[in-house]
């Protein structure tokens, strides 16, 4: 019983980000969702060790880019009923959201989350045009 059709307008969570976007297709066991907006900007780190810094590589995650189509598991999506806002403006209030969060926290897990998030927003500013 699935009741997320084609064409619905979702949230949905993929690796610790929040997304609002559009069904664009299915697959077994997922949805094609097309990004639109950024209600929770993805978390820094090892998906596997959330808060440790000596892994093998500390990934520097960006959110999925406006408009990105990704496979998002049938678990993770749900409907969406509102407007849809503007993906600039998700975008940087999602990431001041989550580095104010790393701001307050002196564990070397959000230091070094820090230090990714700044190379993530000079890119934002090039790629969308946006200041922070």
């Amino acid at each position: 019983m699935k009741n997320i059709q084609i064409g619905d307008y979702v949230t949905a969570f993929y690796k610790t980000g929040k997304y609002v976007g559009e069904v664009t297709g299915e697959r077994p066991g997922a949805f094609v969702v097309k990004i639109q907006a950024v209600l929770k900007h993805p978390r820094q780190g090892d998906l596997h060790n959330p808060q440790a810094v000596d892994v093998p590589l500390f990934h520097e995650r960006k959110a999925l880019a406006h408009g990105e189509r990704a496979n998002m598991p049938e678990k993770m999506v749900k409907p969406y009923d509102g407007d849809i806002p503007d993906y600039n403006e998700t975008l940087v209030s999602s990431y001041l959201t989550l580095k104010q969060e790393l701001e307050a926290d002196a564990s070397p897990h959000a230091q070094k989350s820090l230090e990714t998030l700044q190379s993530i927003q000079k890119e934002y500013e090039l790629m969308y045009n946006l200041t922070f």
